[in-house]
């Protein structure tokens, strides 16, 4: 029977090999839909690019426009955060990075005496701030490991709306930007106001012989403001993608390292739990032998057999007299009766003569033996003790000496 500790390892091993079970499956799960995120956003890429470049171009062909998406107000007092997170957890710092990053920049503004305006994309960092007693005004959730272009334009609409209306002078959004499967890394950057399209001419790649072989209905000035609103939309869904392409890196490589170390702690406990039986069965047998040697202490000693039968043959002449029948009981032995170990008619360890006063058969002797006793004395121990056997030439003779027949090898203790 395994002792406690080797059953409590057991349970152990057992419930981290089921856990185990499922970090290797949710990595391959998350390995599988990092790379489909990485698809999805390689393909969106292209559009945030070309919509881009025709803002550029159309800025450095002279276009200009006074939208309210390009306002910058000469103080700011409130300032608009988009928080880019996940739902759900195992993912590594995944969710807490752009957290902190969040609260950082808050904080900082905070202390420039601006105020703020939360919008939560994802469960954590919507758990995160309300616990924590900040104000949520806008929160997002559902979506994030598989968003769509309707969720980007949902929360461009409500962000833009925020802003042209005034409830936010400046927008940042901080999300975790996909660079590789091996590396992903916080990004804070200003989200509204857009930069002024005259920035944009000098500063942008765009060129306006690019614009010069196209006309433009009913203006370039009408094609670009329509064009701001899809701007930031495709703006916001590439950060989108980016973020759910992180989320599953991240959790790809945190279920992995949760993988190897319920690996790493199953070898050592299985190492504790056959430390534990090898002791267990170490002590087992030291027992076992302590016990045979317990038993066997004293076999084959004759002398010692002999010497203590000797011992207790002068104080148990009178009861072994009294034992014998009734019908015998008035032949008693005489009282000078002794015994003699090593000659004598009556055999080494003879105590008395019979009841009828005749001697023991010459036969009689005793004999050490550690296995068996075929003939013992009920008034007496010495002979469980030292493991003999009282040999008699029949079993009248040793009943009539006032030992009784064994029908069983008495335990030691008898």
């Amino acid at each position: 029977m395994p002792g406690g500790k080797e059953r409590e390892l057991k349970r152990r091993i057992a419930s981290i090999g089921s856990t185990k079970k499922i970090t290797r499956a949710m990595e391959l799960i998350a390995a599988t839909r990092v790379v489909k995120a990485m698809q999805r956003a390689d393909a969106a890429r292209p559009y945030a690019r070309q919509i881009t470049s025709v803002i550029e171009n159309l800025a450095a062909g002279g276009a200009s426009v006074d939208h309210p998406l390009l306002h910058e107000v000469d103080e700011v007092k409130r300032v608009g955060f988009i928080v880019m997170a996940g739902d759900r957890g195992l993912a590594g710092a995944f969710n807490s990075n752009p957290i902190r990053a969040a609260e950082r920049q808050l904080m900082a503004h905070q202390t420039e005496g601006k105020d703020y305006v939360l919008f939560c994309v994802g469960k954590k960092p919507t758990a995160y701030f309300k616990f924590r007693n900040y104000r949520v005004d806008h929160a997002y959730e559902g979506f994030t490991a598989d968003p769509t272009y309707e969720d980007a334009r949902r929360i461009a609409d409500e962000v833009a709306d925020a802003f042209i209306s005034g409830e936010v002078d400046e927008v940042e959004l901080i999300y975790t930007e996909f660079v590789s499967m091996g590396t992903q890394r916080v990004s804070v950057r200003r989200f509204l106001p857009l930069e002024d399209t005259s920035v944009m001419a000098e500063v942008g790649g765009g060129s306006a012989e690019a614009t010069a072989s196209y006309e433009f209905e009913p203006s370039p000035e009408a094609v670009l403001e329509s064009l701001l609103p899809r701007y930031i939309e495709a703006r916001l869904f590439g950060a989108l993608l980016d973020n759910a392409a992180s989320e599953h890196a991240n959790r790809q490589r945190a279920m992995k390292s949760a993988t190897d170390n319920a690996e790493e702690l199953i070898t050592k406990l299985s190492r504790e739990m056959n430390a534990a039986r090898q002791a267990s069965i170490t002590t087992e047998i030291m027992e076992i032998v302590g016990g045979a040697e317990a038993l066997g202490s004293g076999a084959g000693d004759e002398l010692d057999v002999a010497a203590l039968l000797a011992e207790i043959a002068g104080s148990e002449g009178a009861t072994r007299a009294a034992a014998a029948p009734a019908a015998t009981a008035a032949t008693a032995a005489p009282a000078t009766a002794t015994a003699v170990l090593d000659a004598g008619p009556y055999g080494p360890g003879s105590a008395a003569p019979l009841p009828d006063g005749s001697a023991p058969s010459a036969a009689f002797t005793i004999k050490g033996n550690a296995d068996s006793m075929l003939y013992h004395r009920p008034d007496s121990r010495s002979y469980a003790v030292t493991g003999a056997e009282v040999w008699f030439d029949s079993e009248a003779a040793a009943q009539a000496a006032g030992f009784t027949l064994a029908n069983t090898h008495p335990s030691p203790e008898s």
